[in-house]
Order: C-alpha cells, then structure tokens, then sequence
C-alpha cells in the first residue's frame, strides 16, 4: 500500500476525471453499474470494461481511507 500513498492525490483524481468518466455522456462507468445492478453483465468485454473505468474510483476511495486514517503531521 506504500505505492499508493506515493501516487499525487491529483494525478488519482485527473484518472478518474478522464477514465472514470469517458465517454462523457453518459459516463461508461455508469452504464455498466447500471448493467451490473440489472444481472445484465455477462459478456467478458463488459466485465472488462466495468473493471477499467472503475479502477480509478477504487483507488480514490482506497486513497481517501488512507489519507483519513494518517495522524496529522
């Protein structure tokens, strides 16, 4: 987890600002949450695809924990 806490909290953001997002109407991520809710992601390039553009979400939020959980310096 040492790699993470070395990766710029911008450089997460500006991931999942463009792959997180794209395209951008309506986000692709959202479409496949959406898929995934529905029992409709069965197809390996969707599962694929949900795992692309929701990896940088994941790694925000595993960054946020993080950043919470550090004492003050």
């Amino acid at each position: 987890m040492a790699i993470l806490d070395d990766i710029p909290f911008g450089t997460i953001l500006v991931f999942c600002l463009t792959i997180g997002l794209a395209p951008f109407a309506p986000p692709h991520v959202w479409e496949k949450m959406v898929m995934l809710w529905h029992g409709e992601l069965r197809v390996p390039i969707d599962i694929f695809d949900l795992m692309m553009h929701g990896a940088p979400w994941i790694v925000l939020g595993i960054k946020l924990v993080r950043m919470r959980r550090q004492p003050p310096l």
